[in-house]
């Protein structure tokens, strides 16, 4: 375990000039977003060592089942565009992902699952932000309501509404999440209550 681990992996800025490149050719593309469930968990664990194997087991599986290039978009995300693929075969790419990381031997006797949002191009979206956008939403989504699932693309509306927070304080709520073993959704509801609280003191 002491050798560096190299991810099989292209840069966030690689991946949007591809998705723009792609969208702009005007045929079917479908995008997917992965991330990891429970890093965090397994860095605390197992050490940041077994948690950067987990990371390339991770972007080598989803290289070899999507047969396409990998793009680590975070720290602990990953996106899988696919050009000329359709939803329903993107989606089934996806899930032979989500089982075969399930199932991966992992060091240490790590367990690590992902969660997966998919969307197409120009079915879900007219342009790259907005496809990025809804496949964002979708994972999420699939985290929301467990972890380890696919997710396909919200409706309009929710789009919408998730488009309104920076990518930053998702990724911070994430983290308190996992820290505290609850779902994003509850840590909303309960500051959407507290904000509620306070100004009905005050009317």
């Amino acid at each position: 375990m002491s050798e560096k681990v190299r991810l099989p992996a292209v840069d966030a800025e690689a991946f949007e000039a591809d998705l723009s490149r792609s969208v702009r050719r005007g045929e079917v593309v479908s995008l997917a977003v992965l991330d990891v469930d429970n890093l965090l968990s397994v860095n605390e664990k197992h050490g940041r060592e077994v948690g950067d194997r987990v990371l390339a087991l991770v972007a080598k599986s989803a290289a070899e089942e999507a047969g396409r290039t990998v793009y680590r978009v975070a720290a602990d995300e990953f996106a899988v565009l696919m050009p000329e693929v359709s939803l329903e075969q993107a989606f089934l790419r996806m899930e032979r992902l989500r089982s075969r990381v399930q199932s991966l031997a992992l060091p240490d006797g790590a367990e690590v699952t992902v969660s997966i949002g998919v969307a197409e191009f120009p079915r879900d979206a007219k342009d790259a932000q907005t496809l990025r956008q809804v496949a964002e939403a979708a994972m999420f989504s699939a985290k929301e309501d467990g972890g380890n699932r696919i997710s396909l693309a919200p409706s309009e509306e929710m789009v919408m509404k998730s488009s309104y927070y920076p990518a930053a304080l998702l990724r911070r709520l994430k983290a308190l999440a996992e820290r505290l073993n609850r779902t994003e959704s509850q840590l909303l509801r309960e500051a959407l209550s507290d904000l509620l609280r306070k100004y009905d003191r005050t009317t």
